[in-house]
């Protein structure tokens, strides 16, 4: 049966109003897309509070809930806002399980706004925690800490870049070789000397006239890990310098370079004047990993200085060297409570029984 011109219409008018509605639906959708979509950009500008604002709208859209949820915690630490962030985290655990990697990404988030501390133990105090993260992710958080003001904080900064290829091969972190602060620059090359790549050689040489000593040596230090073998007798001189923080530096220099024939100097340090020399010897006792050492640091453990048996007695327990549980087991009763804690940490290392330092 024909259908009548009102009837045309009726139908035509529904299928307009479906239309309609769906793409009014679509419209609300791609709103609601593009927001969440701004709110990522403002989070990657730095505007912080830009994203609380265009993400609360979004908290209870269903299919947007995590992503806004996880910029909401997260522009909240970026703003200092660490105890609602976490709140956030909980809110956000009891509606959709726990999140191991948003916790991580949460926990480095909440790290960042202290970079930018007034105090300067603050700021050390959020590169040191970034240096402990093991992963690459937080290699772009260090970039700015390269022109800190604090030589310190250069440091620790140069420290932690220096633990993952992708920063060893920036150019910020080859241009801290011309940092003003020596401690910098020796501490960019111990990690350039690790790389195993001969191509730099040309970018350390020039350090070898460097105007600060320590530095001169931490330079040969890496061209010989890198296969210059020659630089072997620069580090050797340093380790019977005059000066004190010369010969420091050699022997810290000589546990980096980790080579056997280091081990007679490393013991002749451990009779040095200075325990802070004393103490860098057992350290780089320890870097060197050979348990020939491990007769030398017995002998450390009654060093006149309690941070110097502390040393050691860690270092034991790094070696794995099971000729030290008796004489760490004797540590124990030490006088200092430093030492005592080191010979626990020690013993436990060498898979000592618990019991044996329960009471301490």
């Amino acid at each position: 049966m024909a259908m009548t011109v009102r009837q045309w219409t009726t139908v035509f008018m529904g299928v307009v109003c479906g239309f309609l509605l769906t793409a009014g639906s679509v419209t609300g959708q791609t709103s609601a897309e593009e927001q969440l979509d701004l709110a990522e950009q403002a989070f990657e500008r730095g505007d912080f509070q830009k994203t609380l604002e265009l993400v609360e709208p979004l908290l209870g859209d269903a299919d947007r809930q995590r992503a806004s949820s996880r910029l909401k915690m997260l522009g909240l630490v970026r703003l200092g806002k660490t105890a609602e962030g976490i709140d956030a985290y909980e809110a956000f655990v009891k509606a959709n399980g726990k999140n191991e990697g948003l916790l991580r990404e949460l926990a480095v988030q909440s790290i960042l706004p202290f970079r930018a501390d007034m105090r300067e133990q603050v700021r050390g105090a959020a590169y040191s925690a970034l240096k402990e993260i093991p992963s690459g992710e937080v290699v772009p958080y260090f970039q700015d800490g390269l022109s800190d003001g604090s030589g310190m904080i250069r440091v620790l900064v140069a420290e932690g870049m220096g633990k993952f290829p992708k920063a060893r091969q920036s150019e910020g972190f080859r241009g801290a070789l011309k940092d003003q602060a020596g401690l910098v620059r020796v501490t960019v090359l111990k990690a350039l000397g690790g790389m195993g790549d001969p191509a730099i050689i040309p970018l350390i040489t020039p350090l070898l006239r460097d105007e600060q000593r320590v530095v001169q040596v931490a330079a040969a230090a890496a061209l010989y890990r890198l296969g210059q073998e020659e630089h072997w007798q620069t580090v050797e001189r340093a380790t019977d310098a005059p000066e004190g923080y010369e010969r420091g530096a050699a022997l810290r220099m000589l546990g980096e370079i980790g080579d056997p024939k280091g081990l007679p100097l490393l013991a002749q340090g451990l009779r040095d004047k200075q325990p802070s020399i004393r103490a860098a010897a057992a350290a780089s006792l320890g870097k060197l990993g050979s348990v020939d050492g491990a007769p030398f640091l017995i002998t450390a453990l009654n060093d006149p200085v309690p941070a110097v048996r502390s040393v050691a007695a860690v270092t034991l327990g790094k070696l794995r060297a099971e000729q030290a549980v008796s004489p760490l087991t004797r540590a124990l009763q030490d006088r200092n409570m430093g030492v005592r804690a080191a010979a626990i940490a020690g013993l436990l290392q060498l898979s000592s029984p618990f019991s044996v330092v329960a009471g301490t």
